[in-house]
């Protein structure tokens, strides 16, 4: 049985912080996509005509309703297969977290939508404002109070959920682990133990500022 070597986490944590790096990217890449694709997905519910509206809530709730790393895989392979062989897993793989959690923002963003009272509505209607107009200066600045923290939150459980592109070869921490522990046969637990460290130093701030700002737009709402 391997003991804990200070060694190996000097030797390891270059490796690991370009992991990290590579993380970040996705994150940034991947919460994109997921925030602007899923407004995009909460406004065509409530405006786009049925024949559309609804195929749409259907693939956006089978993409909620089925596993991530299904999806990476079975996008993957079909972009391998059918698609364009020479995209990146990184591409690929950003692509289909930033979908899988727009799914999820989305919903965020149509409760924002629904909880604007209904008579802002019709005092829309009334004034005969043009729907530009309705969503920019009344809809979406209550909505984005309301949904920030929440899709905020999503963005947080996201960026936890990049080790899953490992299975496609994008060279973040956990890949960067394994690579070294089969180069070396060692250096696993050093190895995991920084990932998690450097994941809890990341989200850990985010975390305790979203709460905080969850905390002041719910007393913003009364």
């Amino acid at each position: 049985m391997n003991e804990w070597s200070n060694e190996t986490v000097v030797e390891i944590f270059p490796a690991m912080w370009d992991g990290f790096i590579v993380v970040l990217q996705v994150a940034l890449a991947a919460g994109l996509i997921a925030v602007v694709l899923g407004l995009l997905v909460a406004i065509a519910g409530r405006t786009a005509p049925a024949w559309f509206a609804r195929p749409l809530s259907a693939v956006m709730q089978f993409i909620r309703n089925t596993p991530l790393l299904v999806q990476v895989l079975l996008v993957w392979t079909a972009t391998s297969l059918y698609i364009n062989p020479e995209w990146s897993a990184f591409a690929v793989g950003s692509a289909v977290l930033g979908v899988h959690y727009a799914s999820y923002t989305a919903e965020s963003y149509r409760a924002g939508i629904e909880a604007i009272p209904v008579g802002q509505w019709e005092a829309a209607t009334a004034l005969s404002l043009p729907t530009h107009r309705v969503w920019g200066a009344v809809v979406l600045p209550q909505m984005m109070r309301r949904s920030t923290a929440a899709v905020a939150n999503w963005v947080i459980a996201m960026f936890k959920e990049v080790p899953t592109l490992f299975i496609i070869g994008v060279l973040e921490m956990i890949s960067q682990a394994q690579k070294y522990q089969g180069q070396h046969y060692t250096g696993a637990v050093e190895g995991y133990t920084i990932a998690g460290l450097l994941f809890l130093a990341a989200s850990y701030p985010v975390a305790v500022a979203m709460r905080r700002l969850e905390n002041r737009l719910a007393k913003s709402n009364y």
